[in-house]
């Protein structure tokens, strides 16, 4: 008996098991997903908690849930893999053992990562919203904050949903404005990159977007640490921001049994072939989903589109054939915009985000790059499709690879 063992029961892992499970013989391979939370969570929903468009039981549901019947589910946290040895040591001291693996255990905000940021102020004047709690605990002061400097923060890059924090300026505009209370509010936008965004055409677009709400854009700014003490963001070259409520999204890495394991960089995310997943030095482990060091967003398509492409490369690799698939980075974003409306970006790791129609060429029914209605329903649409398609391993017709079909302009 064959065995693949699954790190990680988030979307990429769940995904992997219930796409792979009826393609693998039960009689001669055994599938084995770990993950010690007893809960799913739906995590581009945290964006909408705040703002009170979501409660945070809508983005929860049980694990279980979505694991397939013949696939056991071991819930406990992996200490270390010993990729010599093929096997996993858990955290309890027991021992797995494996002949293909897949890490899919995600990446994660690590506020211990920025000099106070993991202070006493969490929760009353910095915040976050990329867990659950953090969410909703800025619901709570958001619903009673009397107004004053709300600065965003990106502490470093790469992070999940790269697009999220340009959303939560975009709805706080909206909020704010909808309460009548938009003239006592300041919305700062401060970020590591040279721009508003990490593709040029996408960048442009955006910073326009923050012009027009009237919310500042800090540029190439390196949080060093937030001194909660005078409420102010200090960079690396000694530039000082001020805020009277901080939202951050502090650094994001992956496991730290990667990092014990020797198969990560610097920010514990597995070293892998960006085309086919397969880890560097390893012919029998693939990273997979947020785990993975890809250059392109760490975002739920990216690991649905990567997901497509892994499972038949696994098929090939496991019978001793050529893997003949290649991701190209295929990444799209629904982009909420606020005022029930939302954009749409489609590219990948060469491709910039091109104006036209998506899914259907000229039909659509969703715009590349402007803001449209039709856009802000596809992102609210998006959280029925998670449950009920992406996790389960249902089919969705939409090309792995990124399509020209329906764009206008070059490719270049």
């Amino acid at each position: 008996m064959r065995k693949l063992l699954v790190l990680g029961a988030g979307t990429a892992g769940t995904m992997v098991v219930n796409k792979l499970r009826p393609r693998l013989d039960p009689a001669e391979w055994q599938i084995t997903i770990v993950d010690p939370d007893p809960e799913h969570h739906y995590q581009p929903g945290y964006l909408f908690i705040p703002f009170g468009t979501y409660r945070p039981e809508e983005v929860v549901k049980p694990t279980t849930r979505f694991i397939p019947d013949g696939v056991t589910l071991v819930s406990a946290e992996v200490d270390v893999v010993e990729p010599d040895h093929d096997r996993v040591r858990l955290a309890d001291g027991s021992e797995l053992s494996y002949d293909q693996l897949v890490i899919a255990t995600g990446t994660h905000p690590r506020r211990d990562q920025t000099e106070g940021l993991d202070s006493d102020e969490y929760g009353r004047t910095v915040h976050d919203f990329y867990t659950l709690e953090g969410a909703t605990a800025l619901a709570e002061v958001l619903a009673a904050w009397p107004g004053g400097r709300l600065v965003m923060n990106i502490a470093e890059m790469p992070i999940k949903c790269p697009v999220a924090p340009l959303e939560f300026m975009f709805l706080a505009d909206s909020f704010f404005e909808e309460r009548g209370m938009r003239d006592k509010v300041e919305l700062v936008y401060v970020t590591p990159l040279d721009g508003a965004f990490t593709k040029p055409v996408a960048s442009r677009r955006l910073a326009g977007m923050l012009e027009e709400r009237e919310i500042a854009l800090e540029p190439d700014f390196m949080v060093m640490e937030v001194d909660t003490e005078r409420n102010m963001l200090v960079s690396y070259d000694e530039r000082e921001i001020p805020y009277d409520l901080l939202v951050s999204v502090p650094v994001n890495m992956g496991a730290d049994f990667v990092d014990r394991s020797g198969l990560g960089d610097e920010l514990n995310h597995v070293e892998v072939d960006k085309h086919t997943f397969l880890a560097a030095d390893h012919d029998n482990i693939f990273a997979i989903g947020d785990a993975a060091g890809l250059p392109t967003s760490k975002a739920g398509s990216v690991a649905h589109f990567a997901v497509e492409i892994f499972t038949e490369n696994f098929l090939q690799h496991i019978a001793g054939r050529p893997m003949t698939g290649r991701f190209d980075g295929h990444a799209n974003c629904f982009i909420e915009s606020g005022h029930g409306k939302g954009m749409l970006i489609d590219f990948n790791y060469e491709v910039e985000p091109l104006p036209g129609k998506y899914p259907l060429p000229g039909i659509g029914p969703f715009s590349l790059l402007p803001e449209t209605e039709a856009n802000h329903w596809g992102k609210l649409m998006f959280k029925w499709t998670y449950w009920n398609v992406l996790l389960p391993g249902r089919e969705l017709p939409l090309p792995a690879q990124m399509s020209m079909a329906g764009k206008v302009g070059s490719p270049s």
